[in-house]
């Protein structure tokens, strides 16, 4: 007992040393290269079997495959290990193998006189039979089942990752769940990809102890007649017994090996080790053994048949039925039935719960461009999102939800759509292999690829292998890559559409915070001078005509003051925008004092006012034919000023602005609408274009209504 002690302890400072690894294979090296006695070999095979059976157990045992996820490395140490002892066998047997059957040591001799009798030929057929069971069924079943669940499990791998980051986004898991969910979908994958090699290392150990036979047979007989003068049949006997009880002894743990290599694989995780599954699952109906126990008797009783053998099954197996049953009986008396676990008859009617909410924005992508939302695959798409959220999120002033990305099959491959509540703003293809370079406006020569258009502005664009960059770049394209497209494309998007994101709840946060700075102000604000939802409409009519409400202390003060003389939101939304002109003209023209603007001609101007005030409500129609002069003249202007790298500015009165500035809104994205009192004083006005001019007297008609 002192001495096993002794051993286990030398055993565990060789491990915290980091040295066992050396240790063994130098062992090996040295069972390879020096003789080995027959003594050192009894001990050698004996400890290769009895590891080939804790293997086995271990692996019986184990409740999930990545409970033993050493398995593929033991796998190839002990193989390599097994082929040491066969070298090392090999030469004793051919040195000695003429002085008797116990030359190799009492394992051999063992395998080769009582496993098959003493007779070769016997021995022969066992070893045979015992390499075809190995590499015909076990063996290669093993692979075959290697390289399918390889290939199943890396296939899963982006949806398991997705369906992590879709729980962690909405808050069902934390961080530390999230990061062990991936650890483990990492180890799984590397798990049986090294199990599908690992499984080769198993086919070829098979197909060597063939050779190795034939080998040895051949080369031993050639040795005991030529060398040591013996009959062939003395030589057969001596050198094939050795040969044959050295195969044995080897591929009996090759047998154990593959077979534990063929359970692992199978295994489906569970809270229960193999044998509590067989007997769970096996022999949980007794129907199954009662039904055996009748066709045995059945066969029994036919003259002719071995009716002992099936009758006396056909007993046991009753009786193991009989016994189940009874089993079964006992534990559902021993239950008490409580009100509670009475079985509840399934309600047939719909609830509140059937009804899942939309998420806010949505981002499905086809199947090859699963790798790019993918962290484990290097995908750089997610980080460009959430990068995309903090950068709005300060430029607008509230909270941009989260993105919910997810795949979707009816999109084509490489298709990716964009959703606001449900509803499609936005869908392209993208090419995540290639890049795309876009038109500015003006290149200087043509490239190879697909063409295509830039989802995000309608600019002409291709997409080109990563090798043409430099050359579009050259040319005067603007080259990015797949991640970037959908980022800015979804950018965009929110930008465009960011007061429908905006909600109560949102509006409530904004002022909950502005009420840890200026308390009186929300209170006075609200509910006693404006309702939050007269709030949530002017924010929102804010941020449609792509003002930031990041200043909500000076858009609270205008509407505090403003408050308590309209409640009407289009007009509260006029008076903040007068109170955030500064900002306005600074976003759209910078720190320049000269703002460049494009006026009406006064008598379209005052066709428009006398429009405006000839209809009840403030709203207004243009003659068609009118509007479109109007719209193509805008146009024109806008152009010319963009191409010139300056803003494009139409300034109107204040009665006029919202009606312009909703008629160009859409069809004039770049023409910004601004009425004469959001000037700052200290801004130098500066009329590059006046709209109206070349129209007819005749063509300024108020239209009908």
């Amino acid at each position: 007992m002192a001495e096993q002690t002794s051993v286990l302890q030398s055993i565990r400072s060789v491990s915290k040393t980091g040295l066992g690894a050396p240790v063994l294979m130098m062992m090996m090296m040295a069972m390879i290269v020096v003789p080995l006695a027959p003594l050192a070999l009894d001990a050698m095979f004996t400890f290769n079997i009895s590891l080939a059976l804790i293997i086995l157990l271990v692996t019986v045992y184990t409740k999930r495959p990545l409970d033993f996820t050493l398995f593929p490395t033991v796998l190839l140490v002990t193989t390599l290990l097994r082929l040491a002892l066969n070298v090392a066998s090999t030469r004793v047997v051919l040195l000695d193998g003429h002085t008797g059957p116990d030359a190799a040591g009492q394992v051999i001799q063992a395998f080769g006189e009582f496993v098959v009798g003493g007779n070769y030929a016997v021995g022969l057929v066992v070893f045979l039979i015992l390499v075809i069971i190995n590499f015909v069924v076990i063996t290669k079943g093993a692979t075959r089942i290697s390289e399918v669940s390889a290939r199943f499990t890396l296939d899963a791998m982006p949806g398991k990752q997705m369906a992590i980051d879709a729980d962690l986004s909405a808050g069902l898991i934390e961080q530390d769940e999230a990061r062990r969910r991936r650890t483990e979908i990492s180890s799984e994958a590397e798990f049986y990809g090294s199990m599908d090699g690992a499984s080769k290392f198993v086919r070829g150990d098979a197909v060597a102890g063939i050779l190795i036979l034939v080998i040895n047979i051949i080369g031993g007989l050639s040795i005991g007649i030529a060398q040591h003068d013996l009959t062939f049949s003395q030589a057969a006997v001596n050198y094939t017994l050795l040969t044959i009880g050295d195969g044995l002894v080897a591929q009996i743990p090759a047998l154990l090996l593959s077979t534990a290599a063929g359970i692992i694989i199978t295994r489906v995780s569970s809270s229960q080790d193999m044998g509590e599954q067989v007997l769970h699952q096996l022999f949980n109906n007794p129907k199954s053994l009662g039904v055996t126990a009748s066709i045995l008797g059945i066969m029994g009783l036919i003259p002719g048949m071995p009716n002992l053998a099936f009758l006396t099954l056909a007993i046991i197996c009753g009786a193991g039925a009989y016994w189940i049953k009874q089993h079964q009986a006992k534990q559902l008396e021993q239950v008490p039935v409580t009100p509670e676990q009475t079985p509840k008859q399934e309600s047939t009617e719909l609830s509140w719960d059937d009804v899942q909410p939309l998420d806010a924005i949505d981002l499905e992508v086809g199947y090859r461009l699963i790798p790019m939302v993918d962290k484990q695959q290097g995908g750089q798409l997610m980080p460009r999102i959430r990068g995309v959220r903090k950068k709005l999120s300060q430029e607008m002033g509230f909270l941009v939800p989260a993105v919910h990305i997810r795949d979707n099959l009816d999109l084509s491959p490489s298709a990716y759509r964009i959703a606001l509540m449900g509803v499609t703003v936005g869908e392209a293809e993208v090419y995540p292999e290639r890049d795309l370079a876009i038109n500015p406006g003006q290149v200087f020569g043509t490239l190879q690829g697909i063409e295509t258009t830039d989802p995000a502005f309608g600019l002409a664009a291709v997409w080109i292998e990563p090798a043409q960059r430099d050359q579009a770049q050259t040319f005067g394209y603007t080259v990015v890559d797949a991640n970037t497209v959908i980022a800015t494309h979804l950018s965009q998007l929110v930008k465009t559409h960011g007061h429908e994101l905006l909600g109560h709840e949102e509006v409530q946060h904004i002022l909950d915070m502005l009420s840890k700075s200026a308390p009186k102000l929300v209170e006075n604000l609200t509910p006693d001078t404006l309702s939050l939802g007269t709030i949530v409409k002017v924010l929102q009519n804010l941020l449609e005509e792509g003002v930031a409400i990041r200043d909500i202390r000076s858009i609270a003060e205008t509407l505090a003051e403003h408050g308590s003389r309209s409640q009407e939101p289009d007009i509260l939304t006029a008076a903040v925008r007068v109170a955030l002109g500064r900002s306005i003209t600074q976003q759209i023209n910078g720190m320049a004092l000269e703002l460049p603007v494009i006026t009406l001609d006064p008598a379209l101007e005052q066709l428009l006012h006398q429009t405006i005030q000839a209809t009840e409500g403030g709203s207004a129609s243009i003659e068609p034919g009118l509007a479109e002069r109007i719209h193509s003249s805008l146009q024109e202007t806008t152009a010319a000023q963009e191409q010139n790298g300056l803003p494009a500015i139409l300034l109107v009165s204040a009665l006029l602005r919202p009606m312009l500035a909703k008629f160009v809104r859409h069809t004039i994205p770049g023409l910004h609408v601004l009425s004469y009192n959001e000037i700052p004083n200290d801004k130098q006005i500066k009329i590059v274009a006046t709209v109206g001019q070349n129209l007819q007297p005749g063509q300024m008609q108020q239209s009908g209504t």
